[in-house]
């Protein structure tokens, strides 16, 4: 029995880096520190080797890359999806791999905060690691987001929680503010919630930018809420010595998406005027922002790549995994750690039952059990190492504490750039 210490958890974007494993005949008996679930990540993991499948039959791994690069190099408009849940060094291939063949390439960021990528790129991103919170933010405004349910240890490590260089006295030294369209987990816990009408971020937003400039509002109410409420959280903004808002999909999936986001963060750049603030995305995903960043310093943009011509060309709502199944225009598609028939459209999931779709995914998930040609590999985190992007964009090496039994993402990439080449 030995115990592995400061194991990294790639469930969500928290990336929790302080996980101990108990493990005993190459399995993970016990696991301490870990949220509910990181547990169910480590203790529901089987690391023992599965063998690939072609169209639901047990196949060599030679036969299952021979037959997955036939249907890559023969299709006219292949798509790659996924990205999220594997490391840097296979997103860097799977770029490699859709420049050869002239795929369109997404990453989930496409269905979650592809509005943040969007608004960042026409606003810029305010920004700070979430070392920076713990030990300096007094005011943290929680905006469409329920970490509590969705990040479970941030508040602990992170954010509300932690003692902090300048924050000793750790909660009773910060003031939580939660908007959201109801009472969640999150905003039962804070000092202040301001209870916003659906599809109304935008306007108040607005409103507080206002304020925060020393305009005055002829309105009594912004978007349900108070016009001396939205005066109170202003005033709250301007004096707090290091304020951060964290959004979450409660933005970027409703009305307004990337001009919610853009509202975000010019209200963020107006209060640097004043006082020191940043804004942060909940990202979930364990490496969701690894596939962001990994993208963008190899294609220029961060999802919606289209190589059909040889270079990459970037198009939201037209090259995005979902419009071009929903279209009908992929012919293929490439699932690397994702499962979009579990969460896609149903047009978009219909469509995929046309098409051969070729699975990567250490679990056999609802889409590799439909798939044409299906790789069961390693799990990232856990017997296979690799590097991952924290949602502030810190990068975390990550250890093995299994032994590999399976081949990697990486190898099974490489293995098809190399059976492409040769067809």
């Amino acid at each position: 029995m030995t115990v592995e210490r400061n194991v990294v958890c790639t469930f969500c974007g928290c990336l929790c880096d302080d996980i101990n494993l108990t493990i005993e005949d190459d399995r993970i008996v016990k696991v301490e520190k870990a949220c509910g679930n990181g547990r169910g990540l480590f203790e529901g993991y089987n690391p023992d080797p599965i063998m690939p499948k072609v169209m639901g039959r047990d196949t060599s791994f030679q036969e299952a890359v021979k037959e997955a690069s036939r249907i890559l190099r023969s299709a006219r408009y292949p798509l790659i999806y996924g990205l999220s849940s594997t490391s840097s060094e296979a997103q860097r291939m799977t770029v490699q791999l859709a420049e050869l063949i002239g795929a369109s390439i997404d990453s989930t960021s496409s269905v979650c905060h592809g509005p943040t990528g969007l608004a960042m790129q026409a606003v810029g991103e305010p920004t700070c690691t979430l070392g920076e919170i713990k030990n300096r933010a007094d005011l943290l405004v929680f905006w469409g987001c329920n970490p509590l349910v969705t990040h479970s240890r941030h508040f602990a490590r992170y954010s509300a929680m932690p003692k902090g260089r300048f924050i000793p006295e750790g909660r009773r030294d910060r003031k939580v503010v939660v908007v959201d369209v109801r009472r969640s987990e999150t905003a039962k816990s804070a000092d202040m919630y301001l209870q916003i009408k659906q599809g109304c971020d935008f306007e108040v937003l607005l409103a507080l930018k206002a304020l925060i400039m020393g305009r005055t509002l002829d309105a009594v109410e912004v978007g349900g809420i108070p016009a001396e409420v939205l005066q109170q959280l202003a005033v709250e903004m301007k004096s707090c010595r290091y304020g951060v808002i964290f959004f979450g999909m409660g933005l970027t999936m409703t009305n307004g998406r990337d001009l919610n986001v853009r509202g975000v963060l010019s209200l963020v750049r107006e209060l640097n005027d004043h006082t020191r603030f940043s804004a942060l995305p909940m990202r979930g995903h364990g490496n969701v922002t690894g596939a962001d960043q990994v993208m963008s310093w190899l294609c220029g943009y961060p999802f919606a790549v289209n190589y059909s011509r040889g270079y990459p060309r970037y198009g939201p709502g037209e090259y995005t995994a979902v419009d071009l199944l929903c279209s009908g225009e992929a012919d293929c598609m490439l699932v690397i750690a994702s499962d979009p028939a579990a969460h896609f459209p149903a047009p978009a999931v219909k469509h995929m039952k046309t098409i051969p779709v070729i699975a990567i995914d250490p679990a056999e998930s609802l889409t590799a059990a439909g798939a044409s040609v299906y790789f069961p590999t390693a799990m990232y985190g856990i017997d296979c190492e690799g590097t991952a992007y924290r949602m502030d964009g810190v990068a975390l090496r990550l250890k093995a504490p299994l032994k590999r039994k399976r081949p990697s993402d990486e190898e099974v990439l490489q293995a098809l750039i190399e059976g492409v080449k040769s067809c």
